[in-house]
């Protein structure tokens, strides 16, 4: 039965994750970040789970993630810090933590055995599209501190496998959504503030940027198939290929609940104009070709599950802005 170490593993995907690959028969480490209550974050539904382990720390702590690497045979890494306001206003945290904590990563499959490896990228690190679909040959360009960390750690990913032949892929999502997913993200939170009757506003920042929106359940579907292809130093883009600005979102998740309330437009919430990446429309035809991926969920029956779960759990939201 095979090991595999999950880095981020007690959040939003990787939580989803964890699970797939515990009924794949996999033993399941979970490497999170440390807190003090101990709290394994949305795998507390399953910790009784007799082939999952949970350790807590950081993930610039290289000692620490050498010896649950060594331990290991495969790994994905996730942890990262993801939000792009709170990039703005710490810079150093996102450099420390998204690329010092790849490099260890990288750096112990490296010296443990040359393990395979999985590093999450994100579509931020495109910035504005040039072209759509934007397949793996799109131009880069950081538009916030966030997307330079990931380019960053990107980078330094590929140029372990060319100079240590590291056995290193690189997935790509554009924008995941699904349940369990925090209210930073922009659609938990319409579906919070429209179902919320203190309510009176769903506010919102810029309404026009259009994004490209991968379920959760296809997401992980990705992970599972490209960790088992023998094809390393690799970009794999996952995406739907359709994209949808937030007032197209506002306006079906607004006509599946049947609510509807005014957009109040506030300039917290809303990005400088030049650090806001306008569209995203993602090109999956690389990995189809090689693992036969494609996404099977339409984002409506995505975000009716996602309506469902918001609507179970409203005690996780709060009406108050966190970057």
């Amino acid at each position: 039965m095979k090991k595999i170490l999950i880095t981020g593993g007690a959040g939003f995907i990787g939580s989803n994750l964890t699970k797939l690959f515990l009924k794949k028969n996999y033993f399941v480490t979970v490497f999170d970040k440390y807190n003090f209550q101990n709290n394994w974050g949305w795998l507390e539904e399953i910790k009784d789970n007799k082939k999952l382990t949970v350790k807590l720390g950081d993930i610039r702590d290289f000692d620490l993630i050498d010896k649950l690497v060594k331990k290991n045979d495969e790994v994905i890494h996730l942890a990262a810090l993801i939000g792009i306001p709170y990039s703005y206003e710490s810079p150093l945290a996102y450099i420390k933590t998204n690329i010092e904590g790849t490099y260890n990563i990288l750096e112990s499959c490296r010296k443990n055995n040359n393990k395979n490896v999985i590093i999450t990228s994100t579509s931020e690190v495109y910035g504005s599209s040039e072209f759509e679909p934007m397949s793996e040959d799109h131009p880069t360009k950081s538009q916030s501190p966030y997307a330079a960390s990931k380019k960053s750690a990107d980078e330094l990913s590929l140029s372990y496998h060319r100079s240590f032949n590291s056995k290193v892929k690189i997935i790509r999502p554009f924008n995941t959504f699904g349940p369990k997913q925090s209210a930073r993200a922009v659609i938990p939170n319409i579906i919070f503030q429209l179902l919320n009757k203190k309510i009176k506003y769903v506010k919102l920042g810029n309404i026009y940027p259009r994004r490209d929106y991968t379920y959760v359940n296809d997401l992980c579907d990705a992970y599972f198939k490209i960790l088992n292809l023998k094809k390393y130093g690799e970009i794999f883009n996952v995406a739907t290929a359709i994209n949808y600005s937030i007032e197209d979102i506002y306006n079906k998740i607004s006509k599946i609940v049947k609510i509807r309330k005014k957009i109040k437009i506030e300039n917290i919430r809303k990005r400088k104009s030049s650090s806001e990446v306008v569209s995203l429309r993602g090109d999956y035809s690389k990995i189809k070709l090689y693992t036969n991926w494609e996404p099977t969920t339409q984002f409506e029956k995505g975000l009716k599950e996602t309506i469902k779960w918001v609507k179970k759990n409203p005690q996780v939201f709060k009406d108050t802005y966190n970057i």
